[in-house]
């Protein structure tokens, strides 16, 4: 009954603020036991001292598809979007859609179950096999995110007898991986290949394995992989990529960081994601040895412990890598916006970190800076987020910009007048 009133109460409000359904439940009165009191004021403290320091993360809620224009709850007209990991543009693709739509019809929403029970259709092996071909590798496991493929390789393939080597800034998702797993850790510095070497050289484990993002999320940079990868043959090491950042649309056909540098096929293991440029949805993946992949869906517990992909996502992926392995368009058009975009801004007057990748980071140190400047350019139609600690270090906040393949010349022209006016108003340039 408490469903059907929600229903009827996000109806009448005909969206116009989607937390109204929120007040349905108003009735529904918390525990107010001693305990429960006690928990909620530490939590209250602790958010206190969040808005404080100015790094409280506020949702901004979108009322339309995901694009490089949409609606934005309290915004008049569309909102040119910066911000999104939807970097070929196909989120809402009428050809992804559509092609979505006719797998729901014929596959259902969801299975209801795991992989190894009763949870594997025809799709999930036929993308698994697509997206094998594409990174030029034997096999393929699906995952409900990159998160849990991260989460769920490490302790699976590592053990005592073994090492692993992460990079110090790589993604949660790894650090969390490994930590899961008992092998030996040891964390070397951000893209220091000296300092990776020194490690390399003090273990005599079984197996060693150093683990890098491919790109890296919040800065734009790249791992030196060539590096890694000669000191992976000096040292008789396994290298994992987590190519989250790259999949689809970095290097000359979207293969990712190994594609970048020439060194297709050169990587062992690749982490990757059908959540950003592979249609923009959910899921992850790990492609590699046979072996590995056969390990792993017998003993990584994000596999087996986790619902199958719905058939929705599945065939908006299938579909995306389709699309890649027939035309480089999209690629080669993501690729020139970014050159546009950071030359632009660094003509400005701005600085842009990073590489030549549509992660092109405005640094801007203060974190308040960060949050005032992102509000001052949704005002002006340009919906950007301010990044800070503890996303990013502290004295190093940021506004991330994420150029995508949908944006056209004049929206960036646009977006960076906007930066400019901004700027110029907080005195971040002259």
């Amino acid at each position: 009954m408490l469903l059907s009133k929600q229903v009827i109460c996000k109806s009448a409000s005909a969206r116009a603020n989607l937390y109204t359904p929120i007040a349905c439940f108003a009735s529904a009165a918390a525990p107010s036991t001693p305990a429960n009191r006690a928990f909620r004021q530490i939590i209250q403290t602790q958010l206190d001292d969040i808005q404080q320091a100015g790094t409280y993360k506020k949702e901004r809620v979108i009322v339309s598809p995901q694009a490089t224009a949409i609606n934005v709850e309290g915004s008049q007209g569309k909102i040119l979007n910066f911000c999104a990991n939807n970097y070929l543009g196909l989120a809402s693709n009428e050809e992804v859609v559509k092609f979505s739509k006719n797998a729901l019809d014929e596959y259902g929403a969801g299975l209801s179950s795991v992989r190894f029970i009763c949870g594997t259709q025809d799709i999930h092996k036929q993308l698994e096999r697509k997206l094998s071909e594409f990174h030029q590798r034997e096999d393929t496991i699906l995952y409900a995110s990159c998160f849990d493929a991260n989460a769920g390789i490490f302790e699976a393939a590592l053990t005592p007898e073994d090492a692993v080597f992460s990079d110090e800034l790589n993604h949660a998702s790894i650090i969390d991986g490994i930590r899961l797993c008992k092998a030996k850790k040891a964390r070397y510095l951000h893209r220091d290949m000296k300092d990776l070497e020194e490690k390399l050289a003090s273990t005599d484990a079984r197996v060693k394995m150093i683990v890098t993002d491919g790109v890296f999320s919040m800065d734009g940079n790249v791992a030196p992989l060539p590096e890694i990868f000669g000191l992976a043959d000096k040292y008789n090491a396994l290298t994992f990529v987590d190519d989250c950042h790259a999949t689809g649309f970095f290097g000359p056909t979207g293969r990712g960081t190994e594609e970048f540098y020439g060194m297709l096929g050169r990587c062992d293991i690749i982490n990757s994601t059908l959540g950003k440029a592979l249609g923009g949805a959910a899921g992850g993946y790990t492609t590699g040895p046979r072996e590995l992949i056969d390990l792993l869906r017998q003993k990584s517990r994000p596999y087996l412990f986790s619902n199958s992909l719905p058939p929705p996502v599945v065939a908006s992926a299938a579909k995306v890598i389709d699309m890649l392995m027939s035309s480089n368009q999209l690629t080669a058009r993501v690729q020139s916006n970014t050159k546009r975009f950071r030359i632009a801004m660094t003509k400005a007057g701005f600085k842009i970190a990073g590489m030549d990748h549509p992660i092109s980071p405005v640094m801007l140190g203060d974190a308040k800076l960060a949050s005032v400047f992102a509000d001052e350019m949704l005002k002006r139609g340009i919906y950007v987020i301010g990044f800070s600690y503890p996303v990013v270090p502290k004295g190093k906040a940021r506004i991330r910009v994420q150029l995508s393949a949908a944006h056209t010349e004049e929206e960036i022209d646009r977006a960076v007048a906007a930066f400019v006016e901004v700027g110029k108003q907080l005195r971040v340039v002259a």
